[in-house]
């Protein structure tokens, strides 16, 4: 019998755990799972923690703060339960569990479950995702309203506009809000809004709702049809059904849930005074979510501030602490040892020099020291007098070989205009102009006529 061969890589148990982990939520992903309650626990922190049974097994389960809010009912042990979320593991344990995001007593029958089903299916598309949300206008010139012509959710929504802005057009699409037709006529609607923006029907919101009622009567707005039409809309959506109580499909899909039709009108036509509220309660709400999110990851950062692992982590810092100390006062010894030893150095170099004759020397070097520096004075002086002798002497022979002293004498230099020298008569033509340079200034004139001297006459040297 071969026995079998190890495995090629060793794991660690928090490796194979995240292993696990990572292949349980993307096999699984998010289920639906009924059961009877039991184990509830309702800790400090917010976040609920029970198990979910049946007859042959059972699973943990956890549902966080900041899901358990939205849930309706208070969990009981011994109620039957239909839970929707995701399954994971808790890695400190070992254990793998259901994640709650949903809960409702299974008495609501197969209708709720619908419910669930298609908005786990709406969510998985992306059609809640918040990013999806667009605001509202700040002061809305023209509203859009589907719903019933003939029910009390109309009324209050023009009640409420004319008492804060009067100033708001409404455009109504008379829709079914009960029955059969009333997811068709509701999607038809909000398509017909879509549809149409342009100056004479656009609408810069859409108020899509109806009042309150029972389960049944709410159910159109829980259909796949309006809620895709919702998501669809090119105009920002306000889901206006029912009461404060009531959730529905189209409530998650919106753009805004409004608790109830007036709700949504206040919020179209809001005031400068109520828009200020708002935004004063909202800072208020997103400090406070702060806050706790700042506590619990304090809770977390001590928890693992306290883990065993940091215990190694101390020690070692504390190790390097003394160490540290350590050498700071070997440190601190060595430089006094040789501040010592630089101090008996210094002693010993000063007694040398008291005994040596320096003073005697140094008053001989400076007596040298001024003597040439008087003969290096004289020295410059006479090179200095002899310098301008010889200057003044060449100055003199450049200015008497200057042409400007033969100019004083009485002559005169020939020059074209453009200042090049006329040198002999051949260089200028009668009539044309020249100039001549005296010693203080220049003549003008022309050329009047150009006649050469006799050869007898001319210079030696000159052709």
């Amino acid at each position: 019998m071969q026995e079998a061969s190890e495995p090629s890589a060793r794991l660690t148990v928090s490796a194979l755990t995240a292993q696990i982990r990572r292949q349980l939520e993307r096999e699984f992903g998010e289920v639906i799972v009924e059961g009877e309650l039991s184990n509830f626990v309702a800790h400090a922190s917010g976040h609920w923690y029970f198990t979910l049974k049946d007859a042959q097994a059972q699973i943990r389960c956890a549902c966080w703060k900041g899901t358990n809010y939205r849930i309706r009912f208070r969990p009981q042990n011994g109620l039957h339960v239909v839970c929707r979320g995701r399954v994971t593991v808790y890695a400190p344990k070992g254990e793998y569990q259901l994640a709650v995001e949903a809960m409702s007593p299974v008495g609501v029958g197969a209708q709720q479950l619908a419910f669930e089903r298609l908005k786990a299916k709406l969510a998985a598309e992306g059609l809640f995702a918040p990013e999806r949300k667009r605001p509202l206008p700040l002061i809305p010139r023209r509203i859009g309203i589907v719903t019933s012509p003939t029910g009390a959710a109309i009324q209050d929504i023009l009640n409420v506009l004319r008492r804060r802005n009067d100033g708001v057009s409404v455009l109504l699409y008379p829709a079914q809000v009960e029955g059969v037709e009333a997811a068709a006529s509701l999607a038809a609607g909000i398509r017909w809004f879509s549809e149409r923006q342009h100056p004479n029907f656009s609408v810069d919101a859409l108020i899509v709702g109806r009042g309150g009622g029972s389960a049944e009567s709410l159910w159109a707005f829980n259909t796949e049809e309006v809620a895709r039409a919702i998501a669809d809309s090119s105009v920002p959506v306000i889901s206006a059904v029912g009461h404060e109580i009531d959730f529905t499909i189209a409530d998650f899909v919106a753009d805004l849930r409004a608790p109830t039709p007036s709700a949504a009108a206040e919020m179209v036509a809001a005031r400068r005074a109520d828009l200020l509220a708002l935004v004063q309660s909202q800072s208020a709400k997103l400090v406070g979510a702060m806050r706790i999110r700042l506590l619990e990851a304090r809770e977390a950062a001590e928890r693992l501030a306290r883990h065993p692992t940091f215990d190694d982590a101390r020690a070692r810092l504390r190790d390097a602490l003394q160490r540290c100390d350590e050498l700071a006062l070997a440190a601190q010894s060595a430089m006094q040892d040789r501040l010592q030893a630089s101090d008996r150095r210094l002693e010993r170099a000063a007694g040398r020099l008291a005994r040596d004759p320096w003073r005697a020397r140094w008053q001989v070097c400076q007596a040298t020291t001024t003597g040439l520096a008087t003969r290096l004075a004289s020295a410059l002086q006479a090179r200095m007098a002899s310098g301008r002798g010889r200057l003044a002497e060449a100055l003199a022979r450049l200015d008497a070989l200057s042409p400007l002293r033969v100019l004083a004498r009485g002559y005169a230099l020939a020059q074209h205009p453009d200042g090049r020298l006329i040198r002999s008569t051949g260089d200028i033509q009668p009539g044309a102009p020249f100039k001549a340079r005296l010693a203080d200034g220049y003549l003008h004139g022309r050329a009047e006529a150009v006649t050469p001297l006799p050869e007898t006459a001319r210079p030696p040297g000159r052709s």
